[in-house]
């Protein structure tokens, strides 16, 4: 994986728009304390991470990514389905890339639809971030299927089924929030280290000029 496709992350759940900005304020408004950074830190190994910077960035919106590689060998086992109890989330998974006219993460545009990045690992994976993304809420559409995302907590499971049918079960172990410009994106797509699944959407402030979040919300978790 190259670093441009490593930075999607700030890109994944950027652009979700208001019910109101009174909404929004107050949703924004709600900090989530962070919780288990240093063994999601550790789950990545001793892989050198690298932060978003302002330049790299552009703005809040996003980060620009290329196409990037499908990992090389074996079969692929897509996640299609997501569940999670503690927050009410059961939501279909769409696999999805790059926006060729944006150059930026493709998250899908029904916001009760999460997206897996399908140029990291699968389900069948040994090691690295399987990662899923999804939109915090949109002004026409209403809450997105990761509006609770920042209320979940150590110890909650999270269910991912896979496109053979086979249920996986996720123990949460870390919620961390970060500037769009301050994530350490290898971290987060990294194809090594221990197996683990990463979910991310907006949060922090929303900035009502620019219609974006100023953070991303993630999420890891680690086989059950």
């Amino acid at each position: 994986m190259t670093v441009r496709d490593r930075g999607a992350l700030a890109a994944m759940a950027a652009g979700a728009a208001a019910l109101t900005v009174a909404t929004l304020v107050a949703c924004g408004s709600r900090p989530a304390e962070d919780v288990g950074a240093d063994e999601a830190a550790a789950l990545a190994g001793a892989t050198p991470t690298r932060t978003a910077s302002a330049a790299a960035t552009g703005d809040s919106a996003g980060v620009p990514v290329n196409a990037g590689a499908l990992p090389a060998g074996g079969a692929t086992i897509p996640p299609v389905r997501l569940r999670i109890p503690a927050i009410g989330v059961t939501a279909t998974v769409d696999p999805v890339g790059v926006n060729q006219r944006t150059d930026e993460f493709e998250v899908p545009p029904s916001v009760d639809r999460v997206g897996w990045y399908r140029y990291g690992p699968g389900l069948e994976a040994d090691g690295g971030s399987v990662v899923i993304a999804g939109h915090v809420d949109a002004a026409d559409q209403g809450e997105g299927a990761f509006f609770r995302l920042r209320e979940l907590d150590r110890g909650d499971t999270v269910t991912a089924t896979g496109d053979d049918g086979r249920e996986r079960r996720w123990r949460v172990v870390a919620r961390e929030e970060y500037a769009k410009t301050k994530i350490p994106l290898d971290r987060y797509f990294a194809r090594d280290g221990s197996p683990r699944l990463t979910l991310i959407t907006c949060g922090g402030p929303f900035d009502a000029k620019t219609r974006h979040y100023r953070d991303n919300i993630v999420v890891t978790a680690v086989p059950a």
